[in-house]
């Protein structure tokens, strides 16, 4: 969990919400399964029906907020992709993308994040 909290704009909840989507090593094949499981993914996850991982999108979110804010590189970012003329909401969606990646690296690699 230390390794959680020590990503800039992970805090408590949103470390208890990740470890609770993730599980243990193993439950989720890979880091794309876990941002399909956020709902982070360019395709949609479900056919139209409703989709029941609220929690690990809302800690994505989160993270993507803090980090848009006080993070250097992420603004530079997101400056970058506006000048390229991304939308807003797919900015955001690359970045949980990419959170989402970063923090399924930490969780399967981290032989204490259990």
């Amino acid at each position: 969990m230390d390794a959680l909290l020590a990503r800039r704009g992970v805090g408590p909840i949103v470390a208890a919400t990740v470890l609770c989507a993730w599980s243990h090593p193993g439950r989720i094949r890979s880091e794309a399964a876990f941002a399909m499981l956020g709902g982070t993914a360019p395709i949609p996850a479900n056919s139209g029906q409703v989709t029941t991982h609220y929690r690990l999108n809302w800690a994505l979110h989160t993270v993507v907020l803090s980090r848009m804010r006080y993070d250097d590189e992420t603004r530079a970012y997101v400056k970058r992709r506006t000048a390229e003329g991304t939308t807003p909401r797919e900015i955001r969606r690359c970045l949980k993308r990419y959170v989402a990646r970063e923090l399924f690296r930490l969780l399967e690699n981290e032989p204490s994040a259990t």
